[in-house]
């Protein structure tokens, strides 16, 4: 489960106490509502469905792909399912195959999502490790369906836009630029990126 109202708030704060230009969001757009995703092998299928492709054309890819298919909790459901019946839901021959590659770790068990590593970056690096998955949508899963604290996904385009006003900064700040301005945020990194969408008004999966 993601991060609570509680921790998003008590993180928020941290961060207003330390950061003008925090306050200053905080005061315009108020305390986001907590974004929690299941944990576990539907949360990273809908991560993969949502790749690339609006909120909205997502939500009815995921509603085809159930009707095609059948129970998406089960990797067996797609394990199963023909080439044929995930096109028709909408599915590139591409996310297609990122969709088998997913079923088949977890089915396998060399994926096991209810015993991730401990270690952010090593949780990352098991997650990357299936096809179709890469830093970004690791990061997503981490702190929306396992609720990591310190979680920052950087590399995410709303969130380098977002801060870099929140910030007043004249320019948006890269990636990189973006991993090291936040070391000072440590340990609320995740509530920094939440606040991020809440102040963009974006939806992420």
């Amino acid at each position: 489960m993601g991060l609570t109202a509680d921790q998003l708030r008590a993180g928020i704060d941290a961060l207003a106490a330390g950061e003008p230009g925090f306050a200053a969001a905080l005061a315009r757009a108020g305390y986001p509502e907590p974004r929690i995703r299941e944990r576990g092998y539907a949360t990273l299928l809908r991560t993969i469905v949502g790749q690339q492709v609006s909120v909205a054309a997502a939500a009815s890819i995921w509603r085809k792909l159930e009707e095609q298919v059948g129970d998406l909790t089960d990797p067996a459901a797609i394990a199963a399912a023909a080439d044929e019946a995930l096109r028709a839901a909408g599915l590139s021959r591409q996310k297609a195959g990122y969709a088998r590659s997913l079923a088949d770790e977890v089915i396998s068990g060399r994926l096991d999502l209810e015993h991730l590593p401990g270690d952010d970056e090593d949780a990352i690096k098991a997650l990357t490790r299936i096809k179709g998955i890469g830093r970004w949508s690791a990061e997503i899963y981490l702190l929306f369906a396992e609720g990591r604290p310190d979680v920052w996904p950087a590399g995410d385009l709303a969130v380098q836009i977002e801060i870099g006003r929140i910030l007043g900064h004249p320019e948006r700040p890269s990636e990189k630029a973006l991993r090291t301005l936040a070391e000072g945020w440590r340990p609320h990194r995740g509530a920094a990126a939440i606040m991020a969408w809440h102040h963009y008004k974006i939806e992420v999966i």
